[in-house]
């Protein structure tokens, strides 16, 4: 038998504690708000938080409480507004006001996770096999998450299912970008879930939050919102979480951090917390890498320097290189040659994906928190990363590395220095 917490107005709550008593559950607290469920939540601990998708009754705190307490939260759907008001929270374990109390009771067997079994996935209900992309970019906001974010929308646009994770332990953007809240930060939660052997289907659509469009939807996990928060994201942690996001979806784009050092040779403790651990692991377990520098002469210094140690950390041949804001005010004269000439002569480094300048878009779509292809779709940035993933991520994988950039990128590390 359960126990429960509930936030329901008072007919929904004479209707359900005649079934939970009946049922042989035991209620332990029956609030009118989620502040008042929260408070609950610090000196007690039920199974299931049982509330109204409304505002007075659910809230990003509550939620929030309930993931860090390991506390499964059903909303029940009484207005359309309740239903758009979870969605924007990202709860997706939620049922009509009027079910009856053996479709509650189901949801809540449903999610009882099992141990050592990672996520419960039904055969077939998954598509086999999925492609984990990862978006890396030296130092210096390259474009790393707008990449990201458009890369996934676009896929998302063509109907693959996709989820977008944030793994920057350095200055996580992806919520902000998208207009998210990010109080419980989704792939923080899922790594901690993934540690206990707990993260199964039904968890990972509770804490991602949903971005939805006319073009397509998909999920997001986004980050940490504090930089302190990083030591939660350990290597084995992440390697669970993306074993549970490959059964999930058909696409995980994740948005790592820039720096490429091993922790390991910075501490004498080897099994401490790693700053980098995410981006690490995140680039070796990629099957997809989309590279990403700036197209001026000091991104593409810094961009060459990091190549080197890119290479080392890579056990994928499918890695895409693309130069962003193009423009001749910061090159010169025919700015496509001259990126690609410098890259080619420096690196070795050709199929260069170019993608122009267009700043007020970019702008745009941060301030809508929009994808491009919903804030500015006929905007040239957006047609070259719809190209970008039409022909490079969408299109049947081909060995991409040249066999001779590791030596170029040797020479770069002079010329550069």
């Amino acid at each position: 038998m359960a126990t429960f917490a509930l936030a329901l107005d008072n007919a929904l709550e004479d209707r359900l504690l005649l079934d939970l008593i009946e049922h042989g559950h035991t209620v332990v607290a029956r609030s009118s708000t989620a502040d008042e469920l929260v408070v609950v939540l610090g000196r007690t601990v039920p199974d299931v938080v049982l509330v109204l998708a409304e505002r007075p009754t659910l809230t990003a705190a509550l939620l929030a409480a309930c993931d860090e307490r390991g506390v499964r939260l059903i909303a029940l759907i009484g207005s359309d507004p309740g239903r758009r008001h979870a969605a924007a929270l990202g709860l997706y374990e939620v049922l009509d006001a009027e079910a009856g109390w053996p479709a509650i009771e189901a949801m809540i067997n449903a999610e009882v996770p099992a141990p050592d079994r990672g996520v419960e996935t039904p055969a077939g209900a998954f598509p086999s096999p999925c492609t984990v992309l990862a978006v890396w970019g030296p130092a210096g906001a390259p474009g790393r998450t707008t990449l990201a974010i458009n890369i996934a929308a676009e896929i998302a646009a063509t109907g693959h299912t996709v989820a977008l994770v944030d793994a920057d332990t350095y200055s996580g953007s992806v919520a902000a970008t998208l207009g998210m809240l990010d109080e419980a930060p989704g792939f923080a939660a899922a790594c901690r879930l993934a540690g206990a052997d707990a993260l199964t289907q039904s968890e990972l659509e509770r804490i991602a939050q949903r971005y939805t469009s006319s073009h397509g939807a998909f999920w997001v996990l986004t980050g940490i919102g504090r930089a302190s928060r990083w030591p939660e994201l350990s290597t084995e942690r992440i390697t669970r979480t993306l074993s549970a996001l490959r059964q999930w979806v058909e696409y995980v784009v994740i948005d790592t951090g820039f720096s490429l050092e091993s922790d390991e040779e910075l501490s004498s403790d080897l099994f401490a917390p790693r700053r980098n651990a995410a981006t690490l692991t995140a680039l070796g377990a990629a099957d997809h890498v989309v590279a990403c520098g700036l197209g001026d002469p000091v991104g593409m210094a810094r961009f060459l320097r990091s190549w080197v140690d890119l290479a080392d950390v890579l056990t994928t041949r499918r890695l895409t290189v693309v130069m962003n804001r193009v423009r001749s005010s910061a090159v010169g004269l025919d700015p496509k040659g001259q990126i690609l000439h410098t890259l080619r002569r420096f690196g070795g480094i050709d199929g260069i994906v170019l993608i122009p300048d267009d700043q007020r878009a970019v702008d745009g779509a941060v301030l809508s928190g929009r994808p491009l292809q919903d804030s500015a779709p006929k905007s040239p940035v957006r047609a070259s990363i719809r190209r970008l993933v039409t022909t490079e991520i969408l299109a049947a994988p081909t060995p991409v590395r040249p066999k001779r950039w590791p030596l170029r990128a040797a020479k770069t590390q002079r010329a550069f220095s």
